[in-house]
């Protein structure tokens, strides 16, 4: 199955300064911490929003009941390559579908995208 989603950067940078706890809600320390140290901070944070969904929508699960959008986590390799950690009830899916995500996201003005594949001969990613 395979996820795609788009991200308006400044509508994610709303949602954020409008609601107090969102920046919890929806990432990870882990996401918030690498975020922070990269020159275009808004731009990072929406697509890690954008591939949260596009992970959700290859799961087939969208955010249904007992998801969290800190089930899936969009962690980077120190080469820069991002990838996917799953938890809770996205870990759960993965592994009922038995497969690992594939994932890629870009970002450019005010947009941010991302893609899902998920990958049915791959372990899923599981959370340490």
């Amino acid at each position: 199955m395979v996820g795609i989603d788009i991200v308006q950067v400044s509508r994610l940078r709303r949602l954020l300064d409008e609601h107090a706890t969102a920046d919890a809600d929806i990432f990870t320390e882990t996401e918030r911490a690498y975020c922070a140290g990269r020159r275009n901070r808004d731009a990072h944070l929406a697509a890690r929003f954008a591939a949260k969904e596009a992970v959700l929508k290859a799961l087939g699960t969208g955010l249904g009941p007992g998801m969290r959008w800190t089930d899936v986590e969009i962690v980077n390799s120190p080469l820069g390559r991002p990838s996917v950690r799953l938890s809770g009830a996205a870990l759960a899916a993965a592994r009922r579908l038995g497969g690992g995500v594939a994932l890629s996201l870009s970002h450019t003005g005010d947009y941010a995208i991302a893609s899902a594949v998920l990958d049915r001969g791959a372990a899923a990613c599981v959370s340490t």
